[in-house]
């Protein structure tokens, strides 16, 4: 019997950061084999190398330079096989950076990276935006920008998912000799790719760009490097980042021990007790979460509202979700629910930082931490806004980066008669309370809801902002299954009262709700469940209402590759 072709292969560099599953399952998807560079002799048989990596700049260079990879890399792109970097694989690549003063990187690329420094932008820089190549930049003075010279698979009207705090100004490296392919956010442009000769890299994750990125790591696999050309003052006007609209995904076992999705009014799960009782059932995670992809969701977010106390960690159903969801979504993946230390069934304990490991391991991208926060929050306070360096939050965004926590806020409205009336934040609403009260305070609340804290949002999103989470998802109890759009007024009071993005959350019920909150707020994202999971609006409709109010969404690519 004939033996089966081998599959082509490609060399991983292991840098045990992130989420390397996503990677993996886009590089397999496309009919690649991956072999791994664990040591720096690994270098020496590698044909082509991709260096993928996220979190802090320094970090990795340190890491790079303890286990000798440093003069063994630069030997391997010296040496003209194809080599890839991946975002903080494309900051290596570069002289240095501000996250990290004093520490070299590569310096394969003139330049230095900077934080962003908009004022009316949030940091990190997190969404689907451009990676347009332009004119003058390293490919000479052209009347037309091109896709070519290592600029791989580019489109200049597609978007790619991004997720950093520090970036190359688009300055740094024009007239250098390199191609570059420029992102904008606010009024700075920033390096999203570059490429010269045999080296590619993307600021952005391509193996979660959906079909526009599957497609770029598909021109580097093959060694395509050239692809038609488009006008630069076209390219130009396409640059920017776009309206998020994230899908939602509620998880719990049903009474069966099956895991379902499910939703309710105000976290209430289960059907009246006319319809029995039983835990509502709105469909199978994996099974919607594709679908929910195939119709342009920017992200997926999965919140596990079952415990599984008697589960073993690594035997949770969650990771077993996500790994096979990650192999067929490539969108950003979050997941929420028991991120915390925790004493294992066997008696280990486990810290919430080894727990988040497994969840990156499986696919996921982010996690969501909820009642831990709000407990966390209250003991800086208590220590006098001291950080006690050892929270969830803190060392996990230690270890993968500020853009792998997000802080899932359940606050519920409690209306006074004034001001002074509570030494709590509070705003005058439009929205006037039983007894007529004309202002109102955010409650944060722990468990679902169910216990009210006596702290309110604001201090909340304060503390965890300070502690290092990248990401607030803002819910509200009060809107929660009411299908009466979001809550304007805390979404606008949260956004100006910290820098990092927020996601809006709880209340949407048709497409219009989604128009609202990006046109009166400045939230950096929307997000759907219910009117999802019951077919009352697609994702994609939502997507094309937006786009007909002139509001700037990623569209869905079709599948080309």
């Amino acid at each position: 019997m004939a033996s089966s072709k081998p599959k082509p292969t490609v060399h991983l560099l292991d840098t045990v950061a992130g989420n390397i599953r996503s990677l993996v399952n886009a590089i397999e998807h496309l009919g690649f084999e991956i072999h791994w560079v664990r040591t720096p002799t690994d270098l020496l048989t590698a044909e082509r190398v991709i260096f993928p990596g996220v979190g802090h700049f320094g970090h990795c260079m340190s890491t790079l330079t303890a286990a000798g990879f440093t003069e063994p890399l630069k030997a391997f792109i010296a040496s003209g096989k194809p080599f890839m970097g991946i975002c903080v694989g494309l900051q290596a690549l570069f002289a240095s950076s501000a996250e990290s003063p004093g520490t070299p990187g590569l310096g394969v690329i003139p330049g230095s990276l900077r934080r962003f420094e908009s004022r009316d932008k949030a940091v990190p820089h997190i969404g689907w935006n451009s990676a347009t190549p332009v004119a003058g930049a390293g490919a000479g003075a052209r009347a037309r920008a091109v896709y070519g010279d290592g600029l791989c698979g580019l489109r200049p009207h597609s978007k790619y998912y991004y997720v950093h705090s520090y970036a190359v100004p688009l300055g740094a490296v024009q007239g250098s000799g390199w191609d570059v392919a420029v992102g904008r956010y606010g009024e700075e442009e920033f390096v999203g790719a570059v490429g010269r000769g045999n080296v590619f890299a993307t600021q952005f994750h391509p193996e979660k760009s959906g079909v526009a990125g599957l497609r770029v790591l598909k021109a580097f696999l093959e060694g395509v490097k050239v692809a038609p050309g488009v006008v630069e003052e076209e390219a130009r006007a396409v640059t920017g980042l776009t309206r998020r609209v994230i899908a939602c995904l509620d998880v719990r076992a049903n009474d069966q021990g099956d895991l379902v999705v499910t939703k309710g009014d105000q976290y209430d799960v289960r059907e009246k007790a006319a319809a029995g009782g039983d835990v509502r059932n709105l469909g199978k995670p994996v099974e919607l979460a594709k679908r929910y992809y195939d119709e342009g969701a920017d992200e997926v977010t999965f919140l596990n509202i079952t415990s599984f106390r008697d589960c073993p960690l690594a035997d949770l159903p969650m990771l077993e979700v996500l790994r096979r969801t990650s192999e067929v979504v490539f969108v950003p993946l979050t997941i929420g629910g028991g991120i915390r230390d925790a004493v294992d069934t066997d008696g280990t304990k486990v810290s919430a930082l080894q727990v988040a490991t497994m969840y990156f391991q499986s696919g996921a991208d982010k996690v969501s931490i909820g009642s831990d926060a709000v407990i966390a929050a209250e003991e800086y306070y208590k220590r006098g806004k001291e950080l006690r360096g050892d929270t969830a939050i803190e060392s996990i965004s230690g270890a993968y980066g500020c853009q792998a926590v997000v802080v899932s806020v359940d606050p519920r409205r409690v209306y006074v008669a004034s001001p002074e009336a509570t030494p709590r934040n509070t705003i005058k609403t439009e929205k006037r309370g039983p007894n007529g009260e004309e202002y109102c305070w955010y409650q944060c609340t722990i468990k679902g809801g169910r216990e009210g804290r006596d702290m309110d949002v604001q201090q909340l999103v304060l503390a965890v902002e300070a502690m290092g989470a990248g990401e607030i998802l803002l819910n509200c109890i009060d809107k929660d299954g009411t299908n009466s759009g979001f809550d304007l007024e805390l979404i606008e009071m949260v956004k100006s009262t910290i820098k990092i993005p927020v996601i809006a959350s709880s209340g949407a019920g048709n497409p219009s709700h989604f128009q609202e909150v990006f046109e009166k707020t400045t939230t950096d994202a929307a997000l759907g469940a219910g009117m999802f999971h019951r077919r009352e609006y697609t994702v994609k409709q939502v997507k094309e209402f937006l786009a007909e109010k002139n509001l700037v969404v990623r569209e869905v690519e079709e599948y080309d590759l």
